[in-house]
């Protein structure tokens, strides 16, 4: 007998929209015709510069390790990138390159939690971080928010949740799944009331980039003494690269490289390589012209969801989800996900895997596809609601 699995992997919850996705490619074998509104991918290929920079390292042969933080000149090039985006400066020595943003998750609560310490997050919120924190012995203090705050903890709620067992606070501009933003001030104020409380401040920025308005605000404009996440994936179209990095307080590099080390080993080196063109001149151009091709999917999915009926509390300024409530037509967004898919093809991810609040009366809609497929979507949608 090989055991029982570990009791942590009991305290990790499931992703729902999983269960919609697997019966979404079942019936596309059936010859269904599916469209995906479920899962955060572009429909964008990853920009042909990063593909060749990949190409180019692969055709010599040298695809060895890595530093365990990365490679030298990638993590310099991460370093001016802040520099220019934002005019903030930052040591190379702090940044850690990692196997997507989820390796920098790890990272930064491997090398800063406690068993039995406790983090705060907004709900709704991205599930998998309150997992990452199970998987140190952590917990979550998840914090109910809505469109009075833009869906993100304020200093005022930080204070409130604060407890003694409270490490620190993760607050994701823009957000997942709500897609707001937290203004700059508002995370200058949240900043200073965790640093005053002694605990650690984790930024996850990984939307930066897909912003549609106003820019987004680095948390490392405000302080050093910060973690902030990102990533390849998202705005610079490498999903499937596996590729991020993290930002992290001097007094934390020394641990953060030993975990590193020992978990990883080096992030894939043809990914790095490939990631060093991102910051090309001609991908930067590229990259923006995706980004206002998202603003117009935004613009279009918002004014046909509010023209079917359902509420939307807050437009959402970045990433590329809405999230809607659909009280008017269900008490059950999961069941109401699942029989969409059902009858209509279309694929949604139900409220319930971001949280508790509310999550039974939101739907997450994402506009990772072309308009002309939103269009039929929502005529789809439509016909579903006026059937029942």
């Amino acid at each position: 007998m090989a055991g029982k699995p570990a009791t942590r992997t009991r305290i990790i919850s499931p992703f729902y929209v999983m269960d919609l996705l697997h019966r979404a490619k079942r019936l596309e074998a059936m010859g269904r015709d599916i469209i995906h509104m479920e899962i955060g991918e572009p429909d964008f290929p990853t920009p042909k510069p990063i593909i060749d920079a990949g190409i180019q390292l692969l055709q010599t042969g040298q695809v060895k390790y890595t530093p365990a933080a990365g490679l030298p000149e990638l993590r310099a090039k991460i370093a001016a990138f802040y520099q220019q985006r934002y005019g903030v400066n930052i040591a190379k020595e702090k940044i850690f390159v990692t196997p997507g943003a989820s390796g920098a998750f790890l990272l930064a609560l491997g090398a800063s939690l406690n068993a039995g310490e406790t983090l705060l997050m907004a709900d709704p919120c991205y599930p998998c971080n309150s997992n990452f924190v199970s998987l140190f012995d952590g917990k979550t203090d998840t914090v109910a928010v809505d469109a009075s705050t833009h869906y993100q903890l304020t200093s005022t709620l930080i204070r409130q949740h604060w407890t003694p067992t409270t490490k620190g606070v993760l607050i994701a501009s823009p957000s997942n799944p709500t897609g707001t933003l937290i203004a700059p001030d508002d995370l200058k104020l949240a900043i200073q009331a965790v640093n005053a409380l002694g605990g650690c401040f984790y930024s996850d920025e990984i939307y930066h980039g897909l912003v549609y308005g106003q820019d987004a605000a680095t948390a490392l404009a405000y302080s050093d003494e910060v973690f902030v996440i990102n990533s390849f994936s998202k705005y610079f179209g490498m999903t499937g690269w596996r590729i991020g990095w993290l930002v992290v307080p001097d007094a934390f590099v020394e641990a953060t490289e030993k975990l590193a080390q020992n978990i990883f080993i080096a992030t894939s080196t043809h990914s790095q390589y490939a990631a060093l063109a991102a910051f090309d001149n001609k991908t930067l151009a590229e990259l923006e012209r995706r980004r206002a091709v998202c603003a117009n999917r935004r613009d279009f999915l918002y004014e046909q969801l509010l023209r079917l009926g359902f509420n939307i509390p807050a437009k959402p300024e970045g990433a590329f989800y809405i999230y809607a409530d659909c009280r008017r037509f269900t008490e059950d967004s999961f069941k109401f996900a699942l029989d969409l898919l059902e009858a209509e093809g279309v694929a949604l991810t139900p409220g319930k895997d971001f949280g508790r609040h509310e999550a039974h009366h939101t739907l997450r809609f994402a506009y990772t596809t072309s308009i002309d497929r939103m269009a039929e979507a929502m005529q789809r949608l439509e016909r579903f609601i006026n059937k029942r």
